[in-house]
């Protein structure tokens, strides 16, 4: 589903080019449950940004779903990211004037679909059933993302890319939210790439990329 080759990301940093990936190179098969964990600053967010096509490498490629994510034009990358991707940020990016159920319509509605039955359905997955009419400041930190968990499963996304999903979480809270990306994982086949701090929480996925300065230190199968 996944195939980064030889991803390299570089920025001038006092006039000298600053490498911040180097050379990653890996697959990832369809349906797996991914983390990538290391120390901040080894590039997890950078690499997630290259796979889900928000960013270009330097060097290097990415293939996502059959698609060359570099012979994409910028609206075809956009029109990609509709279709296929669902994003989960740690600062659930939700908008303060929708609803609930409004804020998980918002990837159908960019399709021109309506979507009110499948964000109550997902709502009610997340355990947030009853709630579809609340608004983001009428919600607690956990409540809100696991709106935004239903708003990344509501247009039945190939790929889900979560960044750092439980950092403004406590720790009971974040690990209830892994378990329900778990769950959505196993039930709909959703290819799932996590990045995260937390090493208690990246050993509930199957597999653990380790980055350290720009580098992969480690690839390892789970088995949880």
């Amino acid at each position: 589903m996944i195939r980064a080759e030889s991803l390299t990301k570089e920025y001038l940093s006092g006039g000298q080019p600053l490498a911040v990936l180097k050379d990653i190179t890996f697959e990832i098969a369809s349906g797996e449950l991914v983390a990538i964990v290391g120390p901040s600053g080894s590039g997890k967010t950078t690499l997630l940004g290259l796979l889900a096509g928000l960013d270009r490498p330097s060097r290097g490629r990415v293939v996502v779903d059959g698609q060359d994510l570099n012979r994409l034009t910028e609206d075809g990358l956009a029109r990609f990211r509709v279709d296929r991707v669902g994003f989960v940020f740690q600062s659930f990016h939700l908008i303060p004037t929708l609803t609930a159920r409004e804020n998980v319509q918002v990837p159908l509605e960019l399709r021109g679909e309506d979507g009110a039955a499948r964000a109550d359905e997902l709502l009610a997955r997340v355990g947030l059933a009853g709630r579809e009419h609340h608004y983001p400041a009428q919600l607690s930190g956990g409540e809100q993302q696991r709106v935004a968990l239903a708003r990344a499963f509501c247009n039945r996304p190939r790929i889900l890319f979560a960044d750092e999903p439980t950092g403004n979480l406590d720790h009971t809270t974040g690990a209830r939210v892994v378990d329900i990306m778990m769950e959505l994982n196993r039930e709909l086949g959703t290819t799932t790439v996590l990045v995260t701090h937390d090493l208690e929480l990246a050993q509930k996925t199957r597999r653990i990329i380790r980055l350290s300065d720009g580098a992969i230190l480690e690839d390892r199968e789970t088995h949880p």
